[in-house]
């Protein structure tokens, strides 16, 4: 009998072995092919503090400028096709708009893979890049460098949460289901309104720290649109088509364009110049956070 246990523990053993042995041989692989993903996904290149070339998209609206303008952030995968058409539409509307793949090691579909370019994320340097993004618009004489914004989509919602705190010369802060700062003495640095898009089933972001959200900003005195849109789950905001068929994410999407008609079309010119970029905030990521989040990205698989 003993030696049958031991047969059964060391055949566990080695499958769990091979298992983790594919799944390390996956990232790497994966990770190796994120960076040519990106070749049919931007069509420019902007330059970070420290030298390098961060590769994104630039959607740009028909017509003379100067446009309000907005750096868009993607979700934990890097940037993908969804969010070039999610650019493309903001466009339409007179926006131009910049989505920069902050991901260094490029792109991907595959979710442990989306899990790792989150625990190794290092927030300086994707604050450092996000900047870049930002101050290659501003010197652009076709932008209004007072009426730029920056939003995300999950990770991106919580990168664009964070990095408005390090700049004071941004219009405007749009947050799609992204990771939560609530303390009001860091959110008294934010220099615009905000707008925080949730999903009342998400069960990566509380309702509780949404609330945090909510109560943070009002003790800031920091102008905000905070909805909570009930049953739905995390991410539900998809591509322009679904966005299209109506529903909960289309009425999240005109609530962003009404956002951005007050903030960056309509709202006062600040005159403000381009500022340096400051230290990043770096936060936890709960592990309970990266669990929901990669559940629920599964799901839109």
């Amino acid at each position: 009998m003993s030696r049958l246990f031991k047969r059964i523990g060391l055949g566990l053993l080695i499958t769990l072995a091979s298992a983790l042995l594919l799944l390390f041989g996956s990232l790497l692989v994966d990770g190796l092919l994120g960076p040519g993903r990106l070749d049919n996904l931007t069509n420019m290149r902007v330059t970070a503090a420290d030298g390098t070339e961060i590769r994104a998209y630039l959607a740009k609206p028909a017509g003379e400028g100067p446009f309000p303008a907005v750096i868009m952030l993607h979700e934990f995968y890097g940037l993908r096709a969804e969010m070039i058409g999610k650019a493309d539409a903001l466009a339409q509307e007179g926006y131009l708009v910049i989505a920069p793949n902050v991901f260094r090691s490029g792109t991907t579909n595959w979710i442990p893979r989306a899990i790792y370019n989150v625990i190794t994320a290092d927030p300086a340097q994707i604050d450092g890049d996000v900047d870049a993004a930002y101050r290659w618009l501003a010197a652009q004489p076709d932008v209004q460098a007072d009426r730029i914004g920056v939003m995300g989509f999950c990770f991106g919602g919580g990168t664009a949460l964070r990095y408005s705190l390090s700049n004071p010369a941004l219009a405007a802060t749009a947050i799609f289901y992204g990771q939560i700062i609530a303390d009001p003495a860091q959110l008294a640095r934010l220099s615009g309104p905000v707008l925080g898009i949730f999903g009342g089933a998400d069960q990566s972001i509380p309702l509780t720290e949404v609330e945090a959200l909510r109560q943070g900003l009002e003790v800031a005195a920091i102008p905000h649109e905070i909805t909570v849109y009930e049953g739905q789950p995390h991410a539900f905001v998809q591509g322009v088509e679904e966005i299209a068929q109506g529903g909960p994410q289309q009425a999240a999407w005109q609530q962003l364009l009404a956002f951005l008609q007050r903030t960056l079309k309509e709202g006062p010119a600040a005159g403000v110049t381009p500022v340096a970029h400051s230290a990043s905030v770096r936060g936890e990521i709960p592990w309970r956070y990266l669990f929901w989040l990669a559940l629920s990205h599964a799901g839109h698989l």
